[in-house]
């Protein structure tokens, strides 16, 4: 049985991020919205394309939580998305691609 090896992407430097705002990296033709929660020590990365608003803006929404789930508020519509996810919760029909992501080092990477 063959297995499949995790490769790993440095798409940006640890220093690129602030505590608790996203940023977005280019990933080939995909925009990637990745987060730095300081309050979970957590990254989180997924697709920037909001599917409600349908602009690429989530890089740009204001993260927070709703009970244990760390969400981003989209700044278009509000709408929140869970970070771990993806899924909508005012629109459960709606979901963002999640991507893995980490720090090595200095080097924040995504495995896709």
């Amino acid at each position: 049985m063959e297995q499949k090896q995790v490769k790993w992407y440095t798409v940006c430097h640890r220093d690129a991020l602030s505590k608790n705002a996203g940023i977005c990296v280019l990933w080939g033709h995909e925009q990637v919205a990745i987060f730095y929660c300081h309050r979970t020590d957590s990254l989180y990365a997924v697709d920037n394309y909001d599917p409600v608003g349908e602009a690429n803006v989530l890089s740009r929404g204001i993260l927070g939580s709703q009970g244990d789930d760390i969400v981003v508020a989209s700044p278009l519509y509000k709408q929140h998305f869970n970070l771990q996810t993806g899924q909508c919760i005012e629109l459960p029909e709606m979901k963002l691609k999640t991507y893995a992501v980490r720090c090595q080092g200095d080097e924040i990477q995504l495995n896709v």
